[in-house]
């Protein structure tokens, strides 16, 4: 079995229209040959990645979702232009190839890059590996260097100024997703005003702006099937910004669901973060701060933030199912996913109040 990422069959009422797509690639990108076979990714409740694959060259193409969406959300052409602007400063991020804006090809902005061919770590570690618990306490810690080496990017150099507001980031983040919170509310749902509340009274200041990738996770690296401790690509680039490194933190560790974690956040788990040699959420941030040089601050906060975004993130989902907007059956359990991070917040509070 291959340990290198695979493409599967395309979800029902997901499917694109080849003809169209195949007339456009063959127009934007030269030599393409042959009739291209499309198949579709797993995983992703967001936007949606193809591999277009013809006879001498494989593609990936990411497109929003299907049904009713924000105006503002999944700007495909703000994120492929994020990724054309940082690949001369961070060079994990894959070529882009094309970007479309002419919706009489799929009724929607969509672009293609390069396919980097490799292992993408989902929910578990491909068994073939076959690593030890140094071995992948290795591939964890070079993994995490990847997030703290985008931290460090310079942005002016990059030509990145514009991709965010930078300074202020904390403040309206609490205020950001609280209020996209509060929209996506459905008759089944928790209110959070709890946890939102004490978000709104421990604000800290920002420590600083940087480039942040904001969903920064194991599926959503590349590494060389060849040598699994190496990371070759950083994907889905969707929530890029300028911002506050210690909230990405927070971001990402709200998937960091460990060994010791109890069965229903098991259950939520996307990646192999609960193998034998992977750090625990308090290692990754010791080693985080030690790296960086940063002052170690408490973090209970920016997990708190993460773990409530993350919440706010799954009830959008939710609210577009609950509403008839998307019929797929993944989402229908949604809205019990957020109230379970509801209560992971409280105890965390609680704790904090202890």
């Amino acid at each position: 079995m291959s340990l290198v990422d695979q493409a599967s069959e395309i979800r029902a009422g997901e499917e694109l229209d080849i003809a169209k797509v195949d007339a456009y690639l063959k127009h934007s990108i030269p030599g393409l040959t042959g009739v291209p076979v499309v198949t579709q990714f797993p995983g992703g409740a967001s936007n949606l990645t193809y591999q277009v694959s013809y006879d001498n060259r494989d593609l990936i193409l990411r497109r929003p979702p299907f049904g009713r969406i924000a105006k503002s959300a999944h700007d495909m052409i703000r994120e492929s232009s994020v990724i054309k602007s940082l690949r001369t400063a961070y060079p994990y991020v894959p070529e882009i190839l094309a970007q479309c804006t002419d919706h009489a090809v799929m009724g929607c902005d969509f672009y293609v890059m390069e396919r980097l061919v490799g292992i993408i770590p989902r929910q578990n570690l491909p068994a073939d590996l076959g690593l030890s618990a140094d071995q992948v306490r290795q591939m964890c810690l070079n993994v995490v260097d990847k997030l703290i080496e985008l931290h460090q990017v310079d942005y002016v150099a990059a030509g990145l100024e514009g991709m965010g507001k930078g300074s202020g980031y904390v403040k309206r983040q609490i205020e950001g997703w609280s209020d996209r919170y509060r929209k996506a509310l459905t008759e089944d749902a928790s209110s959070f005003e709890g946890v939102m509340q004490w978000l709104h009274s421990h604000m800290p200041d920002d420590v600083g702006t940087c480039v942040i990738h904001n969903d920064f996770r194991f599926d959503n690296v590349v590494l060389n099937p060849d040598n699994p401790f190496e990371v070759i690509g950083v994907l889905d680039w969707e929530m890029a910004t300028l911002g506050d490194p210690l909230m990405d933190l927070g971001n990402t560790l709200a998937y960091w669901v460990q060994a010791d974690d109890d069965p229903q956040f098991q259950m939520m788990r996307r990646q192999p973060t609960h193998e034998k040699g992977m750090l625990t959420r308090k290692e990754v941030v010791a080693y985080y701060m030690e790296k960086t040089g940063r002052q170690y601050v408490n973090f209970d906060f920016y997990e708190i933030y993460g773990l409530f975004r993350l919440a706010v993130i799954i009830q959008q989902i939710y609210y577009r199912f609950f509403h008839g907007q998307t019929k797929d059956k993944r989402f229908a359990g949604f809205v019990h996913a957020a109230k379970y991070l509801e209560q992971r917040c409280l105890k965390l509070i609680e704790k904090q109040g202890a």
